[in-house]
């Protein structure tokens, strides 16, 4: 019999949980153009985390700007006065080209016959197909211009489109601004698995963020098991992914039901382990060692010498040279010792499982241990 501590321990399994968490989604579909994160890193609230191809918004961007530039000339144009001479000298000059460009147009067609019959060369007939093309866009140009010549009464046509651009602007510049999926909150990218050149849908999970500066396990404790455990027991984590570490804790929360586990009805028990480097990753399967009472000073016995009979529970005391049955009370108990709470007292010898049945009256020699 000797006196010491007694940690009484359930060891079990549980998993790990962030105790803070959200997840980081694409809003609009698209190609994934460039990845700014990997898993592990730790990231700031509103950090790019994946850039979606965004060449389309892009140019509906460049588009709606240049027509917003048009339509905004447009007005200034109409607004200083002194557009009938310049209406009149487009429209002279819109002539002008239209009677080249019809020149030029039966020019092509009449080389086209005569190539077909050998009777002129491609070259002649790029040449003149040059030609008319320089002729469309000298149409093209007057065209334009006079677009930007009507009359006063088309101001309202002008300002509508004006308003239309703008609108493509701003929608073009919010699908720019949801092409870039940012982080919902600060913490560690602990769940991130994709790949540059990935398709997105609307609603695809991107990455998943914790605060982990302190994790959440959730430990599976056998029900006979559960009316040792107590709110604030010390938990001991250990990982066989990282096997010379150890992470401390305690029960946050007791279970409300028993569930299936397998072949085993357990209780989830969940503890809140410190976890200051961010080591201990959420998904991660670890085992757990519930501390459900401490005795300091226990006076205790090998748990081998305690034996269970008929006529109770005890042990084989030694008294002189000889086995005395000796009934026990018992309290908590670790892996190799259980503490004796009466029926012996400090220093008295017990027997221990031997090659030699033990039995009432068997005279033995007592061995130190």
């Amino acid at each position: 019999m000797t006196r010491q501590t007694i940690q009484s321990t359930i060891a079990t399994n549980g998993k790990v949980e962030p105790v803070e968490w959200a997840t980081a989604r694409a809003v609009t579909s698209g190609v994934v153009d460039s990845i700014l994160v990997q898993r592990g890193q730790g990231v700031a609230s509103g950090q790019t985390l994946v850039m979606i191809d965004s060449a389309e918004a892009k140019a509906v961007l460049d588009s709606a700007n240049a027509r917003i530039q048009q339509f905004n000339t447009e007005l200034g144009v109409q607004a200083s006065g002194g557009r009938s001479a310049d209406l009149a000298e487009i429209e002279n000059n819109l002539r002008s080209a239209k009677l080249q460009e019809d020149i030029a147009t039966r020019n092509v067609e009449s080389l086209k016959r005569l190539v077909a019959s050998q009777a002129a060369t491609k070259l002649e007939l790029s040449t003149a197909e040059d030609t008319l093309a320089k002729a469309k866009i000298q149409v093209e140009t007057y065209e334009a211009r006079r677009r930007t010549l009507v009359s006063s009464a088309d101001r309202t046509i002008s300002e509508a489109k004006l308003h239309e651009a703008e609108a493509a602007a701003d929608l073009a510049r919010h699908r720019l601004g949801i092409d870039a999926i940012k982080a919902p909150i600060a913490g560690t990218v602990y769940q991130f698995d994709l790949k540059q050149g990935a398709y997105l849908s609307p609603g695809d999970v991107v990455a998943t963020i914790g605060q982990l500066d302190q994790v959440r396990v959730r430990v599976y404790v056998d029900e006979p098991e559960l009316g040792r455990v107590g709110l604030g027991n010390p938990v001991v984590i250990t990982w066989e992914g990282r096997p010379d570490q150890k992470w401390q804790g305690r029960v946050d929360r007791l279970p409300t039901q028993i569930v299936p586990l397998g072949t085993r009805q357990v209780g989830e028990v969940l503890c809140l382990i410190d976890n200051p480097n961010h080591s201990l990753l959420p998904g991660t399967n670890v085992n757990a060692e519930i501390i459900s009472k401490v005795v300091n000073g226990a006076l205790s016995i090998p748990k081998q010498a305690l034996r269970y009979e008929s006529r109770g529970k005890g042990v084989y005391k030694l008294v002189g040279d000889q086995l005395t049955w000796q009934e026990v009370n018992v309290g908590v108990s670790d892996v190799n010792e259980i503490q004796v709470l009466s029926g012996l007292a400090q220093g008295d010898e017990v027997a221990l499982p031997g090659d030699t049945d033990i039995k009432e009256g068997r005279r033995v020699k007592a061995i130190l241990q």
